[in-house]
């Protein structure tokens, strides 16, 4: 039988992680890895969560099922988190996921089962897994505008005009904070004409948020998704722990309905919990349970806000230091976005012909769209990063 079978295409980014590993060369640079990275280049456990899982190993007496909603406290916990203390969550449902792609997948499937006809709208550029997540649920997908590479702004007024020809019924996925690939954000106003679109057009709003923290703030970075929450009856949300909590490979993600009331969401939520004891059955205690310990212990708590808080300000001197070394050294503004952008990520607008040309003579590592990762940036080594991405451009 599998004869019959052709390699799948290799994952791009995988291939680069293993073209870098490959390289001998001194002094070269890792912009694409997803994944944040201290001043060192390394990946480290967050200071609140190995005490966590340090409590979690001393107290737990048991491995049995948790059930096909994974840890509730974790997911009361996370949806305080994502909609704001004051929240009025008697509408809200959520239930634990592996991971962010998880937790997409699991809304996915909710959506085919909801509305099997409705097209999912995506930003261009979005997220290169959300559409095989979205097509292997068997959704329709569609682009909407999003990001101008010339400028590094965002393409409001066409999302816009984009998102008007949207069918009633039709699914809006936003990212909630810190763009990915782009890094190029909506702000309060714009948000806010999102919502009124979204009200007028009858659609329903699904948010991928998956770098909460890493932005403006905790609190910053979930306005969008609080002020649409506010304002539409129905929407469906995807959060992620990987980022903000370091817990990558311990997959960890929630997936959250808001719906008319709360005997809708408990319909809803039957059938979402349906769909997963069909994918995975049921969810990875470990991760999840060391976040939860963290967010209901004021302690932890205190301490992992303060190490995001360090992590997040870091990349913001990052990215000013960047853009900065690459005005100095193209004699321009055409990269000052960068400052400006917020996250893990931004997109310098190069050609793919340019970002391989990096690659191979000056050992700069990036995707081929020619997204980085800011974290990676090298901190003693700005200028001669941005000369060498200075002498690529045409």
């Amino acid at each position: 039988m599998f004869e019959t079978l052709q390699p799948a295409p290799a994952d791009k980014i995988l291939a680069l992680i293993g073209l870098y590993r490959a390289d001998p060369r001194p002094g070269k640079v890792d912009l694409g890895v997803g994944v944040y990275k201290d001043r060192d280049g390394k990946t480290p456990v967050m200071r609140a969560l190995r005490e966590a899982e340090k409590r979690l190993l001393q107290s737990q007496d048991t491995k049995t099922y948790l059930g096909l909603a994974g840890d509730t406290g974790f997911n009361a916990a996370m949806a305080k988190l994502t909609f704001g203390d004051k929240a009025d969550l008697s509408r809200v449902r959520t239930a634990q996921a592996p991971g962010g792609s998880g937790a997409l997948r699991l809304v996915a499937e909710l959506l085919k089962r909801t509305r099997a006809d409705a097209t999912v709208w995506l930003s261009d550029p979005t997220w290169p897994n959300h559409m095989p997540v979205m097509r292997a649920a068997g959704l329709q997908i569609r682009d909407y505008p999003y990001f101008d590479a010339a400028s590094g702004a965002v393409r409001f007024r066409d999302m816009l005009a984009a998102l008007r020809t949207a069918e009633r019924g039709d699914v809006v996925l936003l990212h909630g904070c810190c763009h990915n690939p782009t890094g190029a954000n909506l702000d309060a106003a714009q948000w806010a004409e999102v919502a009124d679109l979204v009200v007028e057009r009858g659609l329903l709003p699904f948010v991928d948020i998956a770098y909460q923290g890493f932005g403006e703030g905790l609190d910053a970075d979930a306005a969008g998704l609080r002020l649409l929450a506010a304002r539409v009856p129905e929407m469906l949300v995807a959060s992620s722990c990987s980022k903000n909590f370091a817990v990558y490979r311990d997959r960890v993600g929630a997936a959250m309905i808001l719906a008319r009331d709360g005997a809708e969401a408990d319909v809803a939520m039957s059938q979402m919990l349906s769909a997963a004891r069909a994918m995975y059955s049921m969810p990875p205690d470990h991760g999840a349970a060391a976040v939860r310990i963290v967010l209901e212990d004021d302690g932890l708590r205190a301490d992992w806000q303060a190490e995001l808080e360090e992590m997040r300000l870091r990349m913001l001197r990052l990215r000013v230091a960047f853009a900065e070394a690459l005005r100095r050294q193209s004699n321009s503004d055409r990269f000052d976005f960068v400052a400006s952008h917020r996250g893990m990520f931004s997109r310098l607008g190069l050609s793919e012909a340019q970002v391989e040309r990096l690659r191979t003579e000056h050992a700069v590592y990036m995707v081929g769209d020619s997204r980085i990762n800011v974290a990676g940036l090298p901190e003693d080594g700005m200028d001669a990063l941005a000369k060498a991405i200075v002498s690529v451009l045409d």
